[in-house]
């Protein structure tokens, strides 16, 4: 494109999408309950939308296309396959009148009917983010069936801001995709990139006739090894820019790779001919001499604030990065190294923080100061001059607080031994637990949570806020457990749980019983849709002071004669679903963590708790993205989760639960944990991870999940027999556990209880056609 426009000096990958309190969950969850109508919800996302781009041009971005247009009702990869109409077979035809998927037709694809199951979901690169994996196959027929990404461009012009539209890239997009239910085996999606062009280059198109001057298009899949051939990656680049830069109507061209370094496809990005090259210059390394001069002619957009973690920038150390790429001749411009969507929208809300932990924070927009600071020093070093100075202090000031080392943690560290880390041998284990639980075949279990109601979240609430007292508190959750405990004998489960009615979320409530975390009020993430968290802060060495967990489990044990898992979450999910301290090897913090689990087993051991679940559904997650790094992470993640199990007595059956988490990928580091029964995710994704376990011969218990609880569907009893039918044909019964794919907080009662009907139900079924 010849004579572009000036790529911002400033800018962001992506900002928070889902409303500084939440507004977004709550309008799409209105409209799924058919509480509002499409028009309110469109009213309400384009509030949402504008509000943000008011903000950030407040904030200082007031240069054209310096505002990401990376609002998404759902999910970003969602997005793309919706404009580019990639419906797989089994939904039907899902298009209007007027041959568009409209959001009725999105949302289905993402939550599914009671008939049909919704796309997959897996987690977007090394974050806790989930996308809805796309379905490709030879059939799947492209063309432009959604405008939305134009129509909201023009929302945002017509308010004044000339924002720059957002669009996951081909490479990435076919890359992320599975082939489909209907494709030849060995098929990969990748093959149907010439398909795929047009249909970008319509959009293209549009967005050009619509006034945009700047697309991003997002292609972290770059960054990561994939299965697909280097040489076949490197010419789906080469070829998908030759043709998008060629197209006659269209936008300048940021391709951004965050998440880590291009390495060997930074050459090949480098010889199309986009305007500009966005590089991850936090997380990766800077691309050597060579690699800088190849950009020569394009906007080098350097990634140098993190997107994706809290702590306040080393603007000194950025500062440093940016004149390297100035050295080399470069035009450059300033960003994050991904999407803000990783993190809260703003620090200076979170007014019950201590002031000193608050200083050493930059949340969202805070990082757009920090965008904007370091692009003033781009053209003149001498006025971020100040502001670097005051980081480098703050960041001085951090190291040596209070809390942040302690001597008591570091030396129980220190005193370690090969043996702390190892249990008996599975065997022996297996003898005692036969002895000590006498399980039917196909046991049954839930993985631990159940619905949270208004009634639970109104009484955490008013005993936060001192309005209810302590014991009241506790009378109401003592309450809500027996009435799990009562549903689950009536239902026939033979392993319970207590519900967990009392814990906010998983992580943060042993953030809250851990010394060495804080945790946010409004600080809310987006996990999927119109799930969100809010990560806890990890800023201290870990220490834990008294119990956390027993009272309650004990409470619940003595409701019943059943075995009652104790329940816990494991280190490197705590780790994974914080905001952990960047000061120290993350395997350093994670065994910190996993002494003070390995104390809770030990108390509800002594409280008469016989099997103990610590759950680590984020052990995929933080997997690094290049094969070369990911032996040393397994070997710290497994080890931690040996060290908080190792302590458990033979006839103590330590269960783990995974999700989402592409079982085959991890499976060497599964088998290595050493749990004696771990569940994971396999309804969605129609019980694929039973060929995994059957070629890999893991030996112990597992339980793949048979309920998929990330939809309000409620699946048949049918349904459920068919998918235990498959897994009997790959794992012998003597292993398999029958189990919905995630804990029940998020689903409702009157479904909840249909669902479980329904699993036991199926689970006696099998059971008779094995006898």
């Amino acid at each position: 494109m010849s004579n572009s426009p000036a790529f911002p000096s400033a800018s962001l990958l992506g900002y928070p999408r889902i409303g500084r309190r939440r507004e977004l969950k709550k309008a799409v969850e209105a409209f799924w309950a058919g509480k509002i109508d499409e028009a309110a919800l469109d009213t309400a996302a384009k509030e949402i939308q504008l509000t943000g781009a008011r903000r950030l041009f407040d904030l200082g971005l007031g240069e054209a296309a310096a505002i990401p247009g990376t609002f998404s009702y759902y999910d970003q990869v969602l997005d793309a396959t919706t404009h580019i109409g990639a419906v797989p077979a089994r939904f039907g035809e899902l298009r209007n009148a007027a041959g568009e998927l409209d959001l009725n037709a999105y949302f289905t694809l993402a939550r599914g009917t009671a008939e049909i199951q919704p796309l997959e979901m897996t987690k977007w690169f090394d974050t806790n983010y989930h996308y809805l994996v796309p379905e490709i196959g030879p059939e799947t027929d492209f063309s432009v069936t959604s405008n939305r990404i134009v129509e909201q461009f023009e929302f945002a012009k017509s308010n004044g801001f000339v924002t720059r539209p957002y669009l996951v890239g081909p490479v990435t997009y076919l890359l992320l995709s599975k082939a489909s239910d209907d494709a030849p085996s060995g098929f990969s999606p990748l093959s149907r990139l010439e398909d795929v062009l047009p249909v970008y280059v319509e959009l293209l198109s549009r967005l050009a006739a619509a006034g945009a001057t700047w697309l991003q298009l997002d292609e972290p899949a770059l960054v990561a090894d994939q299965d697909v051939p280097l040489a076949d990656i490197q010419a789906a680049v080469a070829r998908s820019y030759e043709v998008l830069t060629a197209a006659t109507e269209r936008p300048a061209i940021l391709v951004s790779t965050p998440f880590g370094a291009l390495s060997e496809l930074l050459p090949t990005l480098a010889a199309t001919n986009i305007e500009a090259l966005h590089i991850d210059a936090f997380k990766g390394a800077l691309p050597s001499a060579g690699e800088l001069a190849l950009l020569a002619g394009k906007t080098v957009v350097a990634g140098v604030v993190d997107g994706h973690n809290i702590w306040r920038n080393d603007l000194a150390a950025s500062a440093a990065r940016l004149d390297a790429l100035k050295a080399a001749g470069l035009d450059v411009a300033v960003s994050t190294s991904t999407s803000t969507q990783h993190v809260p929208h703003d620090v200076e809300e979170e007014t019950q923080l201590p002031a000193e932990l608050r200083s050493w924070l930059a949340f969202a927009d805070q990082k757009v100061g920090e965008v904007v600071t370091l692009a003033a020093y781009v053209g003149d070093p001498a006025s971020a001059a100040s502001a670097i100075a005051s980081a480098t202090s703050v960041i001085a000031s951090r190291a040596a607080a209070a809390g942040v080392r302690r001597p008591r943690v570091r030396a129980r560290l220190a005193a370690l031994t090969t043996d702390d880390f190892n249990r008996s041998a599975y065997p022996v284990r297996e003898a005692a637990q036969e002895k000590a639980l006498d399980l039917p075949p196909l046991p049954t279990t839930t993985i631990g949570s159940f619905p949270q109601t208004g009634e639970i979240r109104s009484a955490r609430a008013r005993a936060n806020k001192g309005a209810i007292t302590a014991e009241d508190y506790t009378r109401l959750m003592k309450e809500e457990i027996k009435r799990v405990v009562d549903l689950q004998e009536e239902l026939g489960f033979d392993v319970l749980v207590h519900g967990e009615p009392e814990r906010n979320d998983m992580v943060q409530y042993f953030a809250e019983n851990l010394e060495g975390f804080d945790v946010t009020v409004h600080g809310w993430v987006q996990s999927y849709g119109s799930r969100c968290t809010r990560p806890s802060i990890l800023w201290g060495d870990v220490t834990r002071e008294k119990a956390i967990t027993v009272e309650w489990a004990a409470y619940a044990q003595s409701l019943t004669a059943k075995p009652m898992k104790g329940m816990l979450t494991g280190p490197v999910t705590i780790l994974a679903w914080s905001f952990v301290r960047d000061d120290q090897p993350l395997g350093e913090t994670a065994n910190q963590v996993a002494l003070a689990l390995r104390d809770e087993i030990t108390d509800l051991e002594a409280a008469g708790i016989k099997v103990i679940q610590v759950d680590e559904p984020a052990l995929r997650e933080l997997l690094p993205l290049r094969r070369a790094d990911q032996p040393a992470y397994l070997d710290w993640s497994v080890n931690s989760f040996r060290l908080a199990t190792a302590g458990a007595a033979d006839g103590t059956q330590v269960h783990t639960h995974l999700c989402y988490s592409e079982f085959g990928v991890i499976i060497d580091a599964i088998d290595g944990l050493d749990a004696d029964v771990t569940s994971i995710e396999a309804a969605r994704s129609r019980m694929e991870v039973v060929n995994d376990l059957e070629s890999h011969g893991f030996g112990r218990g597992v339980g793949p999940g048979v309920y998929d609880i990330h939809s309000p569907r409620v699946p048949g009893q049918a349904e459920v027999s068919e998918l235990l039918g498959t897994a009997v044909k790959h794992v012998p019964v003597r292993q398999l556990w029958v189990n919905p794919d995630c804990g029940l907080k998020t689903r409702g009662y009157a479904e909840t209880e249909e669902s479980l009907r329904n699993l036991v139900a199926a689970t006696r079924e099998v059971r008779a056609q094995l006898v």
